[in-house]
C-alpha cells in the first residue's frame, strides 16, 4: 500500500524526492515540529547548525546583517524549501540569518539524522550537491545583477522573483519596502521612488505594505528578461 499525501509530509521536498515515500516518513517521523510566528528568527548568523530546516507552510527571509546593524535579504524562503544545509555539512556556524516573514510551520532534521541520511544514501548525496549548485548560482545571480542592473531594475527582479513563487497572473507580495530595499540592495528611499514609477506605469499597485504586482511581463522586461524598458 503507498503513502498518502498526508502521510508524506516531505513529498514535495526536492533533497527527499529520490528516498521511497516510507524512508521519507521516517526521516519526518524524527524531525521535530516548529511553528514560528512572523518576526520570531528561525537562528542566526553565528550560531552553530545543529538542524536542517524543512518548511512545511509560511515565508521565511534569509539575510545577514552588517556591523552597522544594515540587513543584505538573500532569499526568501517558502515551502517545500529547506533551509541550513550548508553549515550541517561543513560544520561551521550558520552563514546568514532567517526570520519568518509569515507565521511559519516548519520541520527540523538534526545534524547527525540529516549527515547518517547523506552518508548512507547516494541518491540524498547527489539532492544535496544540487541543492549547494542552486545556491552558489543564486548567490552568482545576485553579485552579477550589482554590476549590470541599475537599482529599478533590480527591484524589478526581486519583485518578479518573488511573483513566480506563486501562480497566480496577478500576485500579492507581502514584503514592505524597507525588506523589498534589503533585497535589492539600496536604500528605502531609492527602492519607493522605482516602486512609485513602476505604479505609474501601471504595473503594480501598493496596498498597505503589500504590493501588487499587475503586469509581471513588463516587470520581466525592465529586469533584463527580454529586451529593456525605461
Amino acid at each position: 500500500m503507498g503513502v498518502s499525501p498526508s502521510e508524506d509530509p516531505l513529498a514535495g521536498v526536492a533533497m527527499f524526492a529520490g528516498l521511497d515515500p516510507q524512508a521519507r516518513r521516517k526521516i519526518a517521523d524524527v524531525a521535530v515540529p516548529r511553528h514560528y510566528r512572523r518576526g520570531r528568527l528561525l537562528f542566526f548568523e553565528g550560531e552553530a547548525g545543529e538542524s536542517l530546516i524543512m518548511i512545511r507552510s509560511g515565508a521565511v527571509s534569509v539575510f545577514r546583517t552588517a556591523a552597522t546593524g544594515e540587513r543584505a535579504m538573500l532569499h526568501v524562503a517558502r515551502a517545500p524549501e529547506v533551509l541550513g544545509e550548508v553549515s550541517l555539512l561543513d560544520g561551521s556556524p550558520r552563514s546568514a540569518s532567517a526570520e519568518a516573514l509569515e507565521d511559519t510551520t516548519a520541520l527540523a532534521l538534526a545534524r547527525s539524522s540529516f549527515l547518517e541520511l547523506v552518508h548512507g544514501s547516494p541518491k540524498m548525496l547527489d539532492a544535496v550537491l544540487r541543492s549547494m549548485g542552486m545556491i552558489v548560482r543564486r548567490l552568482t545571480e545576485q553579485s552579477s545583477d550589482h554590476v549590470f542592473l541599475d537599482l529599478p531594475g533590480r527591484v524589478a527582479k526581486t519583485l518578479v522573483r518573488l511573483a513566480e513563487q506563486h501562480s497566480s497572473p496577478m500576485t500579492t507580495i507581502e514584503l514592505n519596502q524597507t525588506q523589498l530595499a534589503e533585497m535589492a540592495g539600496g536604500s528605502r528611499q531609492s527602492v519607493n521612488q522605482a516602486i512609485g514609477i513602476f505604479a505609474n506605469r501601471g504595473w503594480l499597485r501598493t496596498e498597505g505594505r503589500k504590493i501588487v504586482v499587475v503586469d509581471l511581463p513588463a516587470l520581466r522586461r525592465r529586469a533584463g528578461f527580454g529586451g529593456a524598458e525605461g
